[in-house]
């Protein structure tokens, strides 16, 4: 049997393996998110997952991708972007030699 619902608009699955499982009271779902803030306090949660069989209860937590900035080494510098480069660090850049990567897939 499954049931789902949205709390604080996170999508809430339930799962039971038998009819005779006890409901998850929605005191024990908050628990639950709370215990998945804690425990991933920098990630947003887009849904939660609980396999209920008996006294035994799965967690899955669906968090959201994180987006990075991605971080290169040129001439010497760890940098995100060129935006901050002078007229001197943007020529240099510009006359690096750039290397391709050939997949031999």
């Amino acid at each position: 049997m499954m049931e789902t619902k949205t709390v604080e608009g996170v999508k809430i699955n339930l799962n039971y393996a038998h009819s005779t499982d006890a409901p998850v009271s929605d005191e024990e779902i908050a628990a639950y998110l709370k215990r998945a803030y804690e425990k991933f306090p920098h990630g947003h949660l887009e849904s939660l997952t609980l396999d209920v069989d008996g006294e035994e209860v799965g967690i899955h937590y669906g968090l959201a991708p994180q987006q990075f900035d991605r971080i290169r080494r040129i001439t010497g510098y760890l940098v995100g972007t060129l935006d901050r480069f002078n007229d001197a660090k943007r020529s240099e850049e510009h006359d690096r030699v750039k290397h391709s990567i050939r997949c031999g897939c």
